[in-house]
């Protein structure tokens, strides 16, 4: 295994736990102690985690990008469960324009009995889950290969989404607030959110319940600029009332 793949391997064990200890680590991976801690010290100075006492924790910091790896198998069941309650917006013929967020990814597998449906995506991973759909009609935005995260991002991926308007852009992101709107770790990301939105008839944002009240590093766009928010579980009663008086529907 290499040392990268070792350390997304740890970081999505903090993901999951919250913390990890050198030692079982050291077991797992069948490696010293030693090479577990230049892991962990790497880790925290990337700002992923915090060294502790024969181990780290998590730093929970939504303005940084986690690894694909780490963020698709985080959260699997809230994420599931927004996709199931998307799938039941979408039928039949359908032009549908998502992200590469690993929240919008767990739709594809309830969608994939739908007919005739154009997609179209700047994810990586759906063009390769897809791949097997003839009566689909699958376009790839193009553009510049994010490291680390599956996704084509960058101005001639925009210039393709401008081309397109479709009936339902599905995004997420990494935080939502009730001041700041909707936001994201990204420039580059954030900017493929606004052109997607910008593409639809309907803009929906599909968020786990752990994120509203969260702020990240670049705004995507005000709340009213969607149509629907879709999220796992009811969120706080003020958060209900606002989104009832910017005419954004809820569903959780």
């Amino acid at each position: 295994m290499l040392a990268i793949e070792r350390r997304n391997a740890i970081l999505s064990k903090l993901y999951l736990d919250g913390k990890v200890i050198v030692s079982q680590l050291s077991n797992e991976f069948d490696v010293t102690e030693e090479t577990i801690r230049r892991d962990l010290e790497k880790l925290d100075k990337d700002g992923l985690a915090r060294k502790t006492y024969g181990g780290a924790v998590l730093v929970q910091n939504f303005s940084t990008d986690l690894p694909h790896s780490v963020r698709k198998h985080a959260n699997v069941e809230a994420k599931q469960s927004i996709a199931e309650k998307v799938s039941h917006m979408l039928t039949d013929g359908d032009c549908i324009m998502i992200d590469s967020s690993s929240t919008v990814l767990y739709l594809l597998p309830y969608i994939k009995n739908l007919k005739n449906i154009t997609l179209i995506t700047n994810s990586v991973e759906a063009l390769i889950e897809l791949s097997d759909k003839d009566d689909w009609h699958v376009f790839s935005t193009g553009g510049k290969l994010k490291r680390g995260a599956l996704s084509l991002v960058g101005p001639s991926a925009e210039k393709m989404i401008r081309g397109f308007h479709v009936d339902y852009a599905i995004c997420s992101s990494k935080g939502i607030d009730l001041n700041m709107g909707i936001t994201d770790s990204n420039e580059k990301d954030s900017e493929i959110k606004q052109e997607i939105f910008a593409s639809a008839e309907h803009k929906v944002l599909v968020i786990d319940s752990t994120k509203f009240d969260r702020i990240s590093l670049i705004k995507v766009c005000d709340i009213k600029n969607v149509d629907v928010i879709v999220t796992d579980k009811e969120p706080p009663s003020n958060w209900v009332e606002y989104l009832k008086s910017v005419n954004v529907d809820l569903i959780y």
